[in-house]
């Protein structure tokens, strides 16, 4: 069975505003190039599965998406949830390995999909608390995905306090993106109270059928020599363009090397780079993303740098509450960044690269921590470190899958950077699940092995989330951490001129069992 067989009869890979169209120009961007097979997963996209190979890593991203009114009932949201399936058909896919690691994985139809067993129900006991909700949120965030099935899960929590209610959302990273995932809560959700309504599926979702042991090996195998043919009539055709070939061909190397070089460099040791367990603590906090624009508006730089210079400055402050000495400390954060085009936005799978970036965590100073951190991402920019990145996860496409295996999860214990910082823009307008608004979306990016932190960043609706993710044991005062960001946020903006955020409630801290402070992040007002 060829691998086009592997799928429905419902079919549409490229979703976006409700609508998917195969006769669009470019649709079939939205798929995997380059293989034989486009239900194959990217190198890329595979290299997700090999860093989840113990029970202490999980690869999903994740949000906690609070929503004001009453619950929905679960039957309803799953009704809700199962009649906008079919705009994306990966949902009702699961993962069919290649015998003997001779291939990466494929996308088949599962069988015996089952809406209810992916739309959880779950409530919080009295009072329904924000802090319950992120022990929730924590421990939902702890459990690895079943591969044996689609690779998602929404929880609805009920229960929380204020005529609140929340939905607890978890992809893979093999399935999908920061960026796509964004398209995705558009599909998935409604941009009005009474939208309307879905249209049906052209006919009724059939499984298809489950390709053998055999079959898999079979067109992995084929695959091995189709895709060599693709490579020598690249070859062929730089013969007979030398000049432009062995131009492009230097500006890559280049690229490469930049990506390359700082992250051969094994980054300063610190107590956030140390060996993690399967259980995470989540937090957040929040501000308005028009006090962030008057920031940078007032001390120069965009909103991301002021968001990452937010991140320094708190990562000091909490560091150094810790005993930790910060003088001309300067921490590596990875960043992820998107290199998915406009025609592909809306398709699942991975279109990411990442850039290399220093945090002046050791510079207290709020508006010359900004500034530095504004040269080096201006740095970044000149540099094309995401072009070199971006190259190199291509190359993995003709990687050898047990080598690539090997590859990732050497990857995975190396200290090249301290954590990972992501920022993604989400929707700047109000969405809806059965007429019922999101009031804010707090996003999760997920731990490798010896990254015991870390930090996403999504904007929705006017307002900026920090979501927090941390192993349970390396960072029990992650609430504490919350707090810094806030209080380096406000340095910021005491330094633009803007007046401190009022608390609604004094900051309280204790001392736990093992000494550590912690704090009660208040809400602001």
């Amino acid at each position: 069975m060829s691998g086009a067989g592997y799928q429905g009869r419902t079919v549409g890979q490229c979703v976006q505003s409700h609508t998917w169209d195969p006769h669009r120009p470019g649709w079939q961007d939205c798929q995997n190039a380059g293989v034989a097979d486009r239900n194959r997963l990217t190198g890329l996209d595979s290299s997700f599965l090999h860093l989840e190979h113990d029970a202490a890593t999980h690869m999903h991203v994740a949000s906690c998406m609070v929503f004001e009114g009453p619950p929905p009932m679960h039957d309803e949201l799953v009704a809700h949830v199962e009649a906008r399936l079919h705009l994306v058909p990966r949902y009702r896919q699961r993962l069919a390995f290649v015998p003997f690691g001779q291939g990466r994985p494929v996308w088949v139809d599962d069988p015996h999909f089952n809406t209810r067993y992916h739309v959880q129900h779950h409530a919080l006991p009295p009072p329904g608390s924000d802090e319950q909700l992120k022990h929730l949120a924590g421990r939902a965030f702890s459990q690895q995905l079943d591969r044996n099935k689609p690779l998602w899960e929404l929880w609805l929590v009920e229960g929380l306090a204020g005529d609140r209610f929340a939905i607890l959302g978890k992809t893979h990273h093999a399935l999908v993106d920061g960026i796509s995932g964004v398209d995705i809560t558009t599909v998935l959700f409604d941009v009005a109270p009474e939208p309307a309504p879905t249209p049906a599926p052209e006919q009724p979702w059939v499984p298809g059928p489950m390709p053998s042991s055999a079959q898999l090996l079979a067109d992995a195998l084929l695959e091995r020599t189709t895709v060599p043919a693709e490579i020598f009539r690249g070859v062929r055709a730089a013969i007979r363009r030398p000049r432009r070939v062995a131009k492009e061909l230097f500006g890559d190397v280049r690229a490469i090397g930049s990506f390359t070089l700082p992250g051969a460099r094994s980054a300063p040791p610190s107590p956030l780079n140390v060996p993690i367990g399967p259980h995470r603590r989540f937090t957040w906090c929040e501000e308005e993303l028009d006090r962030i624009k008057a920031i940078k508006n007032a001390l120069g730089g965009t909103v991301n740098d002021v968001v990452l210079a937010t991140v320094a400055g708190g990562l000091g402050r909490y560091l150094r509450a810790h005993g930790h000495p910060t003088i001309e400390l300067v921490l590596r954060a990875m960043i992820p960044v998107s290199v998915r085009s406009e025609e592909a936005r809306g398709a699942l799978g991975n279109q990411v690269a990442a850039v290399w970036a220093s945090l002046p965590v050791g510079e207290t100073d709020p508006v010359e921590r900004l500034a530095l951190v504004r040269g080096e991402m201006e740095g970044l920019k000149e540099s094309h470190q995401a072009v070199g990145a971006r190259l190199l996860t291509e190359l993995t496409g003709f990687a050898p899958p047990t080598v690539m295996a090997q590859a990732a999860r050497l990857q995975a214990r190396q200290r090249y950077f301290n954590l990972v910082v992501t920022n993604v823009p989400g929707p700047q307008f109000p969405l809806y699940v059965l007429g019922r608004q999101m009031r804010a979306i707090y996003p999760m990016v997920p731990l490798a092995q010896n990254l015991a932190l870390g930090i996403a960043i999504m904007s929705y609706n006017g307002s900026l989330a920090f979501g927090l993710n941390a192993d349970f044991d390396a960072l029990p005062d992650v609430e504490l951490l919350a707090t810094q960001l806030d209080e380096a946020l406000d340095e910021l903006a005491v330094a633009a001129g803007l007046p401190r955020r009022r608390r609604s409630r004094a900051r309280r801290r204790t001392t736990s069992a093992n000494g550590r402070t912690t704090a009660e992040t208040p809400a602001a007002t």
